[in-house]
């Protein structure tokens, strides 16, 4: 394993490349899954629904209030309204896959 701090970054062709190796299925159908898998993510968090996903972890959206900011140009203080953010918090199986590979 490399001791550089920096981690690759993954395309999603790539994930869809190694899962259709793996499973011995075409590309395009395992392209089509994953991204039907993925937009039904962004439309359960979009209503506001919480995903658990056992052992992997959990998806779900926060409020984040509205406040008073400040551009760091011109100190000019600025509005800045509520918004809703995604949340993950890392479930069991990945939490100890990542304590034992430490970067």
């Amino acid at each position: 394993m490399a001791t550089d701090s920096r981690s690759a970054t993954r395309t999603k062709k790539e994930l869809v490349d190694r899962v259709a190796d793996l499973t011995g299925n075409k590309r395009v159908m395992v392209k089509k899954v994953i991204q039907t898998f993925l937009d039904q993510i962004i439309n359960e968090l979009g209503k506001g629904n919480r995903l658990e996903f056992r052992d992997f972890g959990v998806f779900e959206t926060k409020l984040r209030a509205a406040r008073i900011a400040q551009n760091p140009k011109t100190l000019e203080r600025v509005q800045v309204p509520p918004k809703r953010s995604v949340k993950f918090k890392t479930g069991r199986l990945m939490k100890m896959k990542l304590q034992r590979n430490p970067v």
